[in-house]
């Protein structure tokens, strides 16, 4: 379990990785006007970053509730381990595809962390609907 709860806190820093780098992609950095500053930077890789890190903390919050459903219903712990390995990967992925301008993969490999997040959920349902 403490790998699922490693992947929680990978996932719960990630967003800080893609501001980083849009922060570092842009022109002098203003951290008194953070939102103003990205509106005015011309370079697409500080807007992509900052898309990845929004899109990291939209997908944060229902993998966490994911692992700690499936941890809380008594699923396999390997499997827990599994789906929470890949969905950090896929999530680390889906930040270079967005940096990368490659949206057709950034898609797909979102959609895999998403269906571990499903994985997750469902894998505690139905453990707990088996009573």
């Amino acid at each position: 379990m403490a790998i699922a709860y490693l992947c929680i806190l990978i996932a719960a820093l990630l967003p800080y990785l893609w501001a980083y780098i849009s922060k570092a992609s842009g022109q002098r950095y203003d951290n008194r006007d953070p939102r103003g500053w990205l509106a005015k930077q011309e370079n697409p890789r500080a807007h992509r970053a900052n898309s990845a890190q929004l899109n990291a903390f939209e997908a944060f919050a229902p993998f966490a509730a994911g692992v700690l459903m499936a941890q809380f219903a008594g699923v396999n712990p390997s499997a827990i381990t599994a789906l929470s390995l890949v969905f950090v990967a896929a999530r680390l992925v889906h930040g270079f595809f967005y940096l990368a301008n490659r949206a057709l993969w950034r898609s797909l490999v979102w959609g895999a962390g998403f269906i571990c997040v499903l994985g997750l959920m469902s894998a505690a349902i139905w453990r707990i609907s088996q009573g």
